[in-house]
């Protein structure tokens, strides 16, 4: 296939047949981890008539290395080569990012780009974790919660502004990711600083009064367990803000947006599966060369200024609490979990995230006909091939356009 002026689509193999490679968005479901998404398309990959070609032109490769560099190849088992370019918790829906061969070498565009999420806030309660995967360690009185009081704390959290990431992430401080610290109760060696993110849009799309929708509180943590949150917590919300975008140099990595399963992989970020990693930030904090914005350009939702709600008394449990549904987009690094803890505590209560959607990725959408369904895979090739494919060809074509530019 070419297109005008003889650029060429795709290479080949010696005998003329195309090797697909490049990049599409999967429609990841809810409690499936984004490295699972991987691994199941590497089932399917691996076998399949599409990428036939691409394999056996990779294991030709191979012979051809000398045998240091055999030696030096973690596994000769030979996959297909895949990636993504920002990881989805389980919790999370949408659009995930997801390269093939080549393609993965152009990942790293992805965790710099923007995205657009929708997430349901809950009032009355906060997880040790910021989200409805954890929990509760604090409740707080949520009958004067409005739409008009959310609409109005809305202000504050748009455009360029710091934002704390959670105690339970998975950003490295010495060494050791902060979830660790929190899980043993322990606090972090060094101030976790605030650091500059930007909000462009930032909507309520619908707004549920108590008792008119299904999102609950998770369980109450065991005492123990909610005193050494509820002392992290309480000081996380005290710290006053980073003064400059520099001061958050303490991150070496960022993984993650929630706390993993103990026994589980699943967050990982990995461009190349068992092979090469790739950093993913979905709903995570950005590495110290991805900030840019310049501190004075910046306002702060330091929670310093806001309503302690520590002291108040605790809501009727039988009662149902308000919940919002909001839209955003997004700049690298930003935490969908921090901002509904921080709007909780802007509207005098507490807030978690109970539901997340990340419905675009750069120019990938969450709509018909633009990402492959998850469950596309389980009903063979014949389904999935065609559309993957179409996937993989419109994206060659744009880059070879790009690139004529």
């Amino acid at each position: 296939m070419f297109l005008r002026g003889g650029k060429k689509l795709f290479r080949t193999t010696m005998s003329g047949e195309k090797i697909y490679e490049g990049i599409f968005a999967v429609h990841k479901p809810q409690g499936v981890t984004s490295a699972d998404v991987i691994r199941k398309l590497q089932h399917h990959f691996n076998p399949s008539d599409l990428f036939r070609p691409w394999l056996e032109t990779e294991r030709a490769r191979r012979k051809r290395e000398s045998n240091n560099q055999r030696r030096r190849r973690r596994t000769q088992q030979l996959d297909v080569k895949i990636g993504h370019g920002g990881t989805l918790d389980p919790l999370a829906t949408g659009v995930l990012v997801t390269a093939v061969g080549k393609g993965t070498k152009q990942l790293q565009d992805f965790l710099l780009c923007t995205k657009t999420y929708e997430t349901v806030v809950l009032f009355g309660a906060e997880t040790d974790t910021y989200d409805v995967v954890g929990k509760v360690v604090k409740r707080a009185p949520y009958e004067h919660v409005t739409r008009e009081a959310v609409e109005k704390a809305l202000e504050q959290f748009r455009g360029k502004i710091m934002q704390r990431p959670p105690i339970f992430s998975a950003l490295k401080v010495n060494g050791k990711k902060l979830y660790e610290y929190a899980r043993e109760g322990k606090e972090p060696p060094i101030e976790i600083k605030e650091r500059p993110v930007e909000v462009t849009d930032l909507r309520i799309l619908e707004w549920y009064e108590p008792g008119t929708h299904e999102y609950k509180w998770p369980e109450e943590a065991p005492a123990e367990e909610k005193a050494a949150a509820e002392k992290l917590l309480a000081k996380a919300d005290s710290l006053p803000a980073a003064s400059a975008a520099g001061e958050a140099d303490q991150t070496v990595s960022v993984k993650r947006k929630s706390p993993p399963a103990d026994n589980a992989d699943s967050e990982d970020a990995t461009a190349e599966v068992k092979k090469q990693k790739v950093s993913a930030e979905g709903d995570a904090a950005p590495a110290p060369s991805e900030q840019t914005d310049a501190p004075d350009a910046t306002k702060t939702t330091s929670t310093e200024t806001q309503k302690d709600t520590s002291a108040q008394s605790q809501p009727e449990p039988q009662s149902q609490p308000p919940a919002v549904k909001i839209t955003m987009t997004v700049s690298s690094g930003f935490y969908v979990r921090s901002l509904a803890h921080d709007l909780g505590k802007a509207v005098g209560s507490c807030g978690l995230m109970s539901s997340l959607i990340r419905s675009r990725q750069a120019d990938f959408k969450l709509e018909p006909g633009q990402v492959l369904e998850y469950e596309d895979l389980d009903a063979g090739e014949e389904v999935w091939g065609p559309k993957v494919k179409k996937f993989l060809e419109e994206w060659e074509a744009k880059r070879v356009a790009k690139d004529s530019e």
